[in-house]
């Protein structure tokens, strides 16, 4: 039970940071590199403890189940408390998933040595076959642990709740650990029981204290949708993702400068009935503007989350009217992953819009030179990319260098610049000359990118550090 704990414990943590610091190789690889050292560290504790009179090793064991079950449930909150005070980048994410998983990782393999001894000790003379069932049954409760989090909890009760449960599991653990033999501790003590129903009561109130990370929630996604400025926006984990403009006169519904310039681009290029790939939903604005505009236009729009597509259609006025309008007739819309779709569709299409990401970045299967091979084998006509990066970044230089091996024209345009130091630079590639649009938003323009990598699924995009 304790290693299925863990496990959960080890990936709620991966998506929870996400909102915070987005989704990565850099965030993955820290979470899982932190939370194995406390696994280690707590089994070597442990250890010590395992060889001391049971009665002590009971009380010290139950004591850190009881404690792991309270730093369990406030890991939102102190993830949070350390963003809100300032971390940020890489070296702030590493500090924060030390401070708010590391303790609990430590504390939550505590008991086992102590557990395993008891099991040798119990069949003299077949240490070796009891020592291997505690291994397997370790390595079953991860599995466990695994697809408990990534298909039962994380996308039906959000992450909140799954570290909730972590320590409500942690805390039934500590009333079930005994001492074996006559003399052993064979149940809680008063002074046990307090402690178990305090500590309890701590996690309880510090999940209450923390709250929802967002308004929803599912394995991929954690969105919000906010009102104001005469816009809808909808953000996941915490990076706008779409807005439209709330216009009781049917004006231009387009809100975020970079779709303005992606469907200017859309708008002079494509013919009157264009077949149009759209990677990523997102808000559904360009897919929407390009069935609005051309009547005789269609669109399929691959969207990993289906909650994406839900919120749409719940909150989002104008792109909602049209999925419920044209879905099933010139709107088709697909929910797997981009890549998986690419390689499995037999349709071809005018035009592909790559706006796909994963927190603030784009996902590394589909910025590699493989992704826009296909697609230049499906698409006949204009590729528009939407990124997020630094100016002159990595990311907008390998995706440039892909689509410049591919296309003989390659235009890119660059955005203001946040105060994370990022823009979004959107790239049009074509086997004509793209010519020139009428108006750039305000504050968009040509921009020339230096020589890069250009990514493969071999040595790929590890995300922003």
């Amino acid at each position: 039970m304790l290693s299925a704990i863990g496990l959960t414990y080890e990936i709620a943590a991966g998506r929870v940071l996400a909102p915070f610091f987005g989704t990565s190789l850099v965030t993955w690889t820290s979470v899982i590199a932190t939370i194995l050292t406390g696994f280690s560290l707590g089994s070597a504790l442990g250890g010590l403890v395992a060889e001391r009179d049971p009665a002590v090793a009971v009380r010290s064991v139950r004591l850190a189940l009881v404690a792991t079950a309270a730093l369990m449930a406030a890991s939102p909150a102190v993830l949070g408390l350390i963003y809100a005070l300032g971390a940020r980048d890489t070296g702030g994410m590493l500090l924060a998933v030390i401070l708010a998983f590391f303790p609990a990782s430590v504390l939550v393999s505590f008991p086992s040595p102590f557990l395993a001894k008891m099991a040798v000790d119990a069949r003299p003379g077949r240490e070796g076959s009891s020592l291997g069932m505690v291994l397997a049954a370790g390595s079953l409760g991860a599995i466990a642990g695994a697809v408990l989090a990534g298909f039962v909890t994380l996308p039906l009760v959000g992450s909140v709740a799954t570290f909730a449960g972590c320590g409500a599991g942690a805390l039934i653990c500590a009333v079930l650990v005994r001492a074996g033999g006559k003399g052993g501790a064979g149940g809680l003590s008063r002074p046990d029981a307090v402690i178990a129903v305090a500590a309890g009561a701590v996690a309880v109130a510090a999940i209450t204290a923390s709250g929802p990370l967002c308004r929803y929630e599912s394995g991929m996604s954690c969105i919000d949708v906010q009102r104001h400025g005469g816009a809808v926006r909808l953000y996941s984990d915490r990076t706008q993702q779409a807005a439209e403009r709330v216009a009781a006169d049917g004006g231009d519904r387009l809100t975020l400068a970079y779709t303005d310039w992606i469907w200017s681009r859309m708008d002079r290029d494509l013919s009157a009935a264009p077949s149009v790939l759209f990677i990523g939903g997102g808000g559904y604005s360009l897919p929407a503007m390009l069935l609005e505009s051309r009547a005789d236009a269609r669109a399929v729009a691959v969207e990993i989350d289906p909650l994406i597509t839900r919120v749409v259609r719940d909150s989002l006025p104008w792109a909602g009217a049209m999925i419920d309008r044209e879905e099933g007739a010139r709107l088709g819309i697909v929910h797997a992953d981009g890549r998986v779709f690419l390689n499995r569709t037999e349709q071809r299409f005018d035009a592909v819009v790559m706006d796909a990401f994963s927190s603030g970045s784009v996902p590394a299967h589909l910025a590699t030179r493989e992704t826009y091979a296909r697609l230049r084998d499906i698409v006949d006509g204009p590729v528009y990319v939407n990124l997020i990066d630094a100016p002159d970044g990595p990311l907008a230089r390998g995706i440039h260098a892909i689509l410049s091996e591919l296309y003989p024209h390659v235009q890119a345009v660059q955005g203001p610049v946040s105060d994370r130091g990022l823009a979004n630079i959107m790239l049009a590639a074509a086997d004509a000359p793209l010519g020139p649009v009428d108006a750039y938003p305000a504050e968009y323009g040509p921009v020339r990118l230096a020589a890069g990598r250009a990514f493969t699924d071999d040595r790929g995009w590890i995300g922003h550090r």
